[in-house]
Parts: structure tokens; sequence; C-alpha cells
């Protein structure tokens, strides 16, 4: 088995692994992912006890027991590119031996959960409801990067969407990719459920004009109209597809549930987003340990 270089796999004088500061032992098996690093002390704060802390640039993750079970919840700041490093570090933690520099005989899969908040595509979506990405679809390219991302089993409805939207050739091609029907089932009960966008900016990408007119002003309409067998696409953020993806190709379960707090087609925003985004974060803390 080929030794991997010290240029691939870049480890700390400590020998944790290089942006996240982290070891095996460091994290639960369960891991949230949330954007902001002010969100870690939401969650964190209702575990029984917290025994381990680090923070590194934008990363930083708290370790600690709720209701009997070891769970981690670790910022990843904003973008697909953060969820590259993330999920990738997290994954060489648990099934690369650090000492050896060699893939692990035996798979360890971890459960990946990003709470956030979304701007829903579909009028009828109140603000302030949570909504699960079923399935995730990247306007960011990244997955294209990879080796598999042709297995990743949406092929048909990848081919609707392009077509349906006139795609331009100039954009990344986009990757459609389903989060883990365990977890759908462990945390998912009475949530609205639907397909997500995740967008490589926060302004053009999302269709957001404000000196500068995006490339297809008519995108959001097509986008919001696009319906395959009955399944229309709900919201936006800037996440959820990488996670997926990655979480896919690694052998990982991942979901992403964003409460909605702007609606673009009815210029609605929540008076008070972090009401809800909190009551989220104490419901799936609670359908984990179930």
């Amino acid at each position: 088995m080929n030794r991997i270089g010290d240029s691939e796999l870049i480890l700390n004088a400590d020998g944790s692994i290089f942006h996240l500061h982290l070891k095996p032992e460091n994290i639960g098996d369960y891991i949230i992912l949330v954007g902001d690093q002010g969100r870690v002390e939401m969650v964190s704060k209702y575990f029984e006890k917290i025994d381990f802390k680090v923070q590194n640039r934008e990363f930083k993750t708290h370790t600690g027991m709720y209701k009997g079970k070891r769970i981690s919840v670790l910022s990843t700041g904003i973008g697909t590119d953060n969820i590259d490093i993330v999920v990738n570090e997290l994954d060489a933690i648990v099934n690369i031996d650090l000492d050896k520099r060699v893939p692990k005989s035996v798979h360890k899969t971890l459960n990946l959960i990003r709470i956030g908040t979304s701007g829903a595509l579909q009028e009828d979506i109140p603000v302030d409801t949570p909504v699960l990405s079923e399935t995730s679809i990247g306007f960011d390219g990244l997955l294209n990067f990879y080796a598999g991302r042709d297995e990743l089993g949406n092929e048909d409805i990848e081919n609707a969407f392009i077509n349906y939207t006139g795609w331009h050739k100039r954009l990344p091609a986009p990757y459609f990719a389903d989060a883990s029907k365990e977890l759908i089932n462990k945390i998912g009960e009475g949530m609205l459920k639907g397909i997500t966008i995740s967008a490589p900016g926060f302004y053009g990408p999302q269709g957001r004009v404000l000196r500068l007119q995006t490339a297809d002003p008519e995108l959001n309409d097509k986008i919001s109209k696009f319906e395959y067998k009955g399944r229309k696409i709900t919201n936006f953020e800037m996440e959820s597809s990488a996670i997926a993806g990655l979480s896919k190709l690694l052998g990982h379960n991942a979901v992403t549930v964003c409460s909605i707090i702007a609606n673009r087609f009815r210029k609605e925003y929540s008076q008070d987003y972090k009401i809800a985004v909190e009551k989220l974060v104490k419901t799936i803390l609670d359908r984990i340990v179930l």
C-alpha cells in the first residue's frame, strides 16, 4: 500500500490534521456542521459536558456528551471550498493511519448533519420552516474534480435540469447528490423535504442584483418552475451539495437541514430567525440520541 506523501496529507507538529487541528479521539461519530462560529456555542451549550475544544481560522470544534452520546459540533465557514477541507480532513482522521500515512483496512462511517439557514425558492414555503435537503444540486463544480462523480446516481434529473434551464456552457456542470436515507429517517420526521441548490456565491450565483447584472436574469424563475417526477427545487444555500457528494464518495452518512430565513419570491425575511434555528438545533440533538 502506497504511503501518502507529506505534501498531500499535511499534519501539524502535534499530529493533528492541518486545517481542523483534530485527531481521531477528538470527535464523536455524529458531527453537527454549522457555518457560523457563533453557532458552535448555540449547539454545545446543550451538552452535559464539553471534553474538547479547538479552533483554527473559521474551523471551530466542540466535542461533548448529550444524553449519553458523544457528539461534535464544527463550524465550516461559508462555501463548498471549505466543505472540501472539512469532509476530506474528517475522513482522513478516521480512515487513514496518520502515523503510517496509509488508509486503514477497516472503514469508519461518520454521520454529518449540517444545520444552517437558507432562502426559499417556492412561494408557498413560509419563513422559519425547516427544510431537509433530500437531494442537493451543486452549482459550484467541486465534485467534478473527483473520480466517481458520475456514480452519484442522478443522471436523469441532472440532464433534465440542464435541458430545462438551457444551462450555459461557461458555468460549472451541476451535480446532484442525495442525502443519507439513514439520517433522513432518523431526523427528518415531520420536516418539509426538498431539493436544495448550493451556490458558489451569495449574490450573482443566487440571482441577486446590486450593481452587476446576472448572466441569465431568468435563471431563478426557471429554477422555481423546474419539476421532476413531482419534485421541485425548494431552496438556495451554499454547502449541502459538497457535504452530500463527498460523503457519498467517501462512505459517510450526511444530511442538511436549513431553517428558511427568507422567501425569495415573497420578498420576505424572518423577523428573528435565531429562534427558529435554536429550536431546530434542539430537535436534531434529541433525534440523534433516539
